[in-house]
């Protein structure tokens, strides 16, 4: 890493936030004007700890498919403007010429052959470096003001002014990595306004004390979960892996729904999670199926589509004994099964917040922002990219993908400015 104990007092460019989006501008700035004095400032003393835990440790880099509607927050027109000035066959090019291969895994998500997110972080590292960038670590940003010909950026390291600065300081999530909100105050401070909301995304999501799914811990399967609106009508739906935990659940499905859920959940205080534990099957096939089982008991059949635990807590939950005979089942004992594993309501609790969120819903708006080039509408000289910005995608390497992006927009922007 190209770092120096001196901090310089003035500079072209600073980038401030070394993070995925941050690194990609700064990258990309130094290639594009290399006789420019470019630095990356952060207040972390090392950087990338989101990159290294991601992915499992593994990073994952993007997604083979990645589509406006794989988003929330800001228009998805807005959304498909920046994805496609840098897509994803681009960043596999680009970390192809860094040395790192990816590959591709059966959901699609594109990881290092290595299985190590540091093989991601060394190779910014190495690029910022080779694009002549200086980072200084341990430099966090406390104010940062306008000036008339460049900006006046402040922290317990010091002062230093920047003709040009790109905000990359990220959202609100995993504070511990260095993004604990922050950069949202600074970007208020040069005239950007900030969603009324900031909610975890990416969460996994908390159930009471007692709830048989507790009971479940460890176990994984496929559902479908759908958030509805006190009025039953279907708001969002994702189908995928969910984990039974000591707390709830996690996993992708959950996941993925819990930015939908919390949105609806602070605009309506009734909104509903249902989860269907047998998300091929629709409510009226698991009654027609039951119907038909004959002597066959209740066990015996959800066990064939269910794990063993959950078939008998199932049962239980609705009252039945799961030895009864398909046969001798009542209207209103089937009824009650059906429900509870296919339209079956979760008292969520809660949520285990920011610590865990892997992103945050909410941000900058994107119409404070030129798509073109990420400047800043309200403040010329400042440009923004990352999570920061109103927009957060779905599990699986979506928001890296976003902020490859961004950040390659506002790097090459921010240095071509006369």
């Amino acid at each position: 890493m190209h770092t120096r104990s001196e901090t310089p007092s003035a500079v072209d460019i600073a980038i401030i936030g070394g993070g995925a989006a941050g690194l990609m501008a700064a990258i990309w700035a130094g290639r594009t004007a290399p006789q420019q004095r470019i630095v990356v400032l952060d207040g972390a003393h090392k950087l990338g700890a989101k990159i290294l835990i991601a992915g499992g440790g593994r990073c994952n880099v993007t997604h083979e498919h990645v589509r406006p509607d794989d988003f929330a927050g800001g228009s998805r027109n807005a959304i498909k403007n920046v994805l496609r000035r840098f897509d994803v066959p681009e960043t596999v090019q680009f970390f192809a010429e860094l040395g790192v291969t990816l590959k591709r895994e059966e959901t699609g998500k594109l990881f290092p052959t290595t299985d190590k997110a540091r093989t991601i972080l060394d190779a910014l590292l190495d690029a910022c470096a080779a694009a002549g960038v200086t980072i200084y670590p341990a430099h966090r940003i406390e104010t940062i003001d306008k000036q008339a010909d460049d900006f006046a950026l402040c922290g317990p390291w010091g002062h230093m002014s920047a003709k040009r600065v790109v905000l990359a300081t990220g959202g609100k999530s995993i504070p511990k990595t260095g993004s604990d909100g922050h950069g949202y105050t600074l970007a208020q401070r040069l005239g950007h306004s900030v969603t009324p909301r900031l909610l975890p995304a990416l969460v996994p999501l908390l159930l009471p004390e007692g709830h048989f799914v507790h009971e479940l811990s460890g176990v994984t399967l496929p559902t479908t979960l759908t958030v509805l609106s006190s009025s039953g009508k279907r708001l969002h739906s994702d189908t995928g892996s969910t984990l039974c935990t000591h707390f709830g659940l996690s996993g992708p499905a959950v996941l993925n729904v819990s930015r939908h859920y919390l949105s609806a959940l602070a605009e309506d205080a009734d909104v509903a999670l249902a989860i269907n534990w047998l998300p091929e099957m629709q409510s009226h096939m698991l009654d027609d199926l039951l119907q038909g089982i004959g002597r066959k008991t209740i066990y015996t059949t959800l066990r064939d589509l269910l794990p063993d635990r959950l078939a008998c807590l199932l049962c239980e939950k609705c009252g039945v004994d799961p030895q009864t005979p398909g046969d001798q089942l009542t209207r209103v004992q089937r009824k009650a099964l059906v429900t509870a594993c296919t339209q079956h309501k979760l008292p969520i609790s809660g949520n285990r917040g920011f610590n865990y969120a892997e992103v945050t819903a909410g941000g900058v708006p994107l119409d404070e922002i030129v798509l073109k080039t990420m400047a800043s509408r309200p403040c010329s000289g400042l440009y923004l990219c990352g999570e920061l910005l109103d927009v957060d995608g779905r599990i699986g390497g979506f928001n890296f993908q976003w902020a490859w992006a961004s950040g390659y927009v506002a790097g090459i922007a921010v240095a071509t400015v006369a």
